[in-house]
C-alpha cells in the first residue's frame, strides 16, 4: 500500500475505533460510531472474501452514511470547545471524505477496474513451497 494512504487510514481507525472508547461512558454517539465501525469491519470481511482487496470495498462504508447524518444532528448539542465536540466534527469530516473516495472506487469497480488495490492480499503465494520442490 502506498505510504501516503497510511496516515489517512490511521486517522480513520483512530477516530472510528479507538477514540470512541474514551466517550462510551457518557455519550451514546460513541456507541453508535463504535458499533458502526464493527459492522463495517464485518462487511469488509465479506466483501474481501468475495472480491479480494478491490475497489468494491468502498461499499463497506455504506453504514457510515446514516451514522454521519445522525452525528451532524448531534454536534449542536455537544458542549462548545469540548473534546467530545471536536471528536464528533473530526469523525464527520474524515468519514465524509472517505465516503467520497469510496464512491469513486465503487464506480471505478463497476466500470471494470476489478483488480486488487494492494498486492499480495489475495492469498496467492508467488513462491509457494510446493512449487519450489
Amino acid at each position: 500500500m502506498p505510504i501516503y494512504w497510511k496516515p489517512w487510514l490511521m486517522s480513520l481507525l483512530m477516530s472510528n475505533m479507538i477514540t470512541p472508547l474514551f466517550f462510551l461512558s457518557e455519550h451514546f454517539e460513541a456507541w453508535v460510531v463504535l458499533g458502526t465501525a464493527l459492522l463495517t469491519g464485518a462487511t469488509f470481511i465479506v466483501l474481501t472474501a468475495y472480491s479480494g482487496f478491490s475497489r468494491l470495498l468502498g461499499l463497506g462504508h455504506l453504514a457510515w452514511i446514516p451514522m454521519v447524518i445522525y452525528l451532524v444532528g448531534q454536534v449542536e448539542h455537544a458542549e462548545s470547545g469540548s473534546w467530545f465536540r471536536l471528536w464528533l466534527i473530526a469523525v464527520i469530516v474524515l468519514d465524509t471524505g472517505s465516503l467520497f473516495l469510496d464512491a469513486a472506487n465503487v464506480v471505478r469497480y463497476w466500470l471494470g477496474e476489478r483488480g486488487e488495490m494492494v498486492e499480495g492480499l489475495s492469498g496467492e503465494k508467488p513462491y509457494a513451497l510446493d512449487q519450489q520442490l
